[in-house]
């Protein structure tokens, strides 16, 4: 599996990400945000500039920050305050954590006002059980104590219900973390529109569940997933619009 890259490829792969956002349906505004780390001796990250659109994003426009909130490119551009303190926190705490990426979908920001989160309703639900990570609610993330806390809520979990606020993944390629993204909003939605039918709903035994996730983790078949799809992604963005680029 690619795990990471050069900047330039990275930049590429950010901005990519930022644009199947928008095409899914995932932006808020200018308040949604995806973060790649850069190799380099200090924890280096690009995100991206604060007023942009996801549908704005270009490979040369994301900003590049470390995680004390120095701009490397002494540029003036700013960088949303919230974006920077859940980023930074993860990047300089988790060393496979290249990309991270925080949504504010209307499914993800449902099931993280439900008491009992996330439910193996269904065979895309069951790859999170007992693999997904919770952080309660304290406020809009702006102030940088929070950073240690958000940390040991995620522990070595890829991905993470902000409850009362939303979805969070992280990958070892810009690729990993979208692919988590996808479904886990993906499993969200499902259990949503089968809380719409008001019946009674189905739960798969503990070990059913346990068993259908292991299967999932398969180092194999996840990380020939992760490529296939990205790669899928990347050739339909090419045909939609291939401006991110620049």
């Amino acid at each position: 599996m690619h795990i990471s890259g050069d900047e330039p490829s990275l930049r590429t792969d950010l901005a990519a990400a930022y644009r199947l956002l928008d095409h899914y349906g995932w932006s808020d505004q200018v308040f949604t945000h995806i973060s790649v780390r850069l190799p380099s001796e200090t924890p280096t990250f690009l995100i991206n500039a604060y007023g942009l659109m996801p549908e704005e994003v270009t490979a040369s426009n994301l900003v590049k920050i470390d995680t004390e909130g120095n701009k490397i490119d002494n540029t003036n551009i700013e960088v949303n305050p919230a974006g920077f303190t859940i980023h930074s926190a993860i990047h300089a705490a988790r060393h496979d954590a290249v990309c991270v990426m925080h949504t504010h979908t209307m499914a993800g920001m449902a099931v993280a006002a439900l008491e009992e989160g996330l439910q193996p309703l269904n065979q895309t639900s069951m790859a999170f059980h007992n693999r997904l990570a919770y952080y309660n609610y304290e406020g809009i993330p702006l102030d940088l104590g929070v950073r240690e806390r958000l940390v040991a809520a995620l522990g070595d979990h890829k991905c993470m219900i902000l409850r009362n606020h939303g979805l969070l993944t992280v990958g070892r390629s810009v690729a990993e973390a979208f692919f988590y993204m996808y479904y886990l909003n993906k499993a969200c939605e499902i259990q949503i529109e089968a809380m719409k039918t008001g019946r009674k709903l189905i739960v798969p035994s503990a070990s059913d569940c346990e068993f259908t996730a292991q299967q999932f983790d398969n180092p194999r078949y996840h990380n020939q997933s992760v490529e296939l799809v990205w790669s899928a992604l990347r050739r339909k963005l090419d045909r939609m619009n291939a401006d991110y680029r620049c």
